[in-house]
């Protein structure tokens, strides 16, 4: 697709409009054939794990944006199969406050990936190695279903990096709200309340500055994606509501919301089979996948 260097019109007052994803039903999205959840209710280990999946591919994303490199090779094993990271590439930032901004990331999702590992060690378990990343492909297929068209390339332009960082953050910010509600030791919730709030000023990072840039209508068309490929529920909202700034997607009550790891999975696997499962071309690893 085009370099995304010029402002998008602005969405109309629309929450969401429906996106028709081609190959979302034989993939079958809300089933057994979409995702596999554990049947016994999940560990904290489990829990941490999932996350660990979701932070490995943040850390690759944004450290690869930011200074060309990934996670270092003790950061990566563990339990699973490891596997390769497809695409990424350094940015070539044109302003220097938004190469500020995905160095910062950068680092707090390295030290993420660290932290989790630790504490998954530190309470018994094995932390599963990074799983096959998909940084390349998965972007084109995702921006192609949402009607930005074909060829998009996250690394082209700062533009471009943060749309695919619109693509990641909100669905971090509502995996650990979600997530919250079935940690049983106190000082892994207290953990990942953190990890929760980092992942907020992330987001009102990104959101902000594509408000500003005037990207409403492309934010829109991939909030419209998450929404429909997560399930029947609407739970998402682009940087416009009602044609006004919307740094901050909450509910009536001013709350975040909250997915459930399928709903999480939904939307990183880009549908499941028939899109190649995303950005996880093998699956996660662990025992939610």
């Amino acid at each position: 697709m085009r370099a995304l260097s010029t402002p998008d019109a602005a969405t109309s007052g629309s929450r969401r409009q429906f996106v028709t994803l081609a190959g979302i039903a034989a993939a079958g999205v809300f089933g057994a054939s979409s995702v596999r959840l554990s049947a016994q209710a999940p560990t904290d280990v489990d829990i941490l794990n999932f996350a660990l999946n979701l932070e490995y591919l943040e850390a690759e994303f944004y450290l690869r944006s930011a200074y060309g490199r990934g996670l270092r090779d003790v950061d990566i094993t563990g339990s699973g199969e490891l596997g390769p990271v497809l695409g990424g590439r350094k940015v070539s930032f044109a302003t220097s406050s938004i190469q500020q901004y995905a160095a910062e990331i950068a680092r707090d999702e390295e030290a993420h990936v660290r932290l989790l590992r630790a504490t998954i060690i530190a309470l018994g378990g094995t932390p599963v190695a990074r799983p096959a990343l998909d940084l390349q492909d998965s972007f084109m297929t995702a921006a192609e279903l949402a009607g930005l068209g074909a060829g998009f390339d996250p690394y082209a332009n700062e533009n471009n990096f943060l749309l695919g960082a619109f693509i990641f953050e909100d669905v971090g910010v509502t995996a650990y709200k979600g997530a919250a509600r079935l940690i049983v030791n106190k000082d892994v919730l207290e953990a990942a309340a953190g990890l929760l709030a980092v992942e907020g000023y992330h987001a009102a990072e990104v959101r902000t500055v594509l408000y500003a840039r005037g990207f409403g209508d492309a934010t829109q068309k991939i909030s419209d994606l998450r929404d429909s490929v997560d399930g029947p529920t609407d739970l998402d909202q682009g940087v416009l509501l009602d044609g006004k700034a919307n740094i901050v997607p909450t509910d009536a009550n001013g709350l975040v919301f909250s997915r459930t790891a399928q709903q999480v999975l939904n939307i990183v696997y880009l549908g499941g089979a028939a899109n190649d499962f995303g950005f996880f071309p093998n699956r996660m690893n662990g025992t939610i996948r």
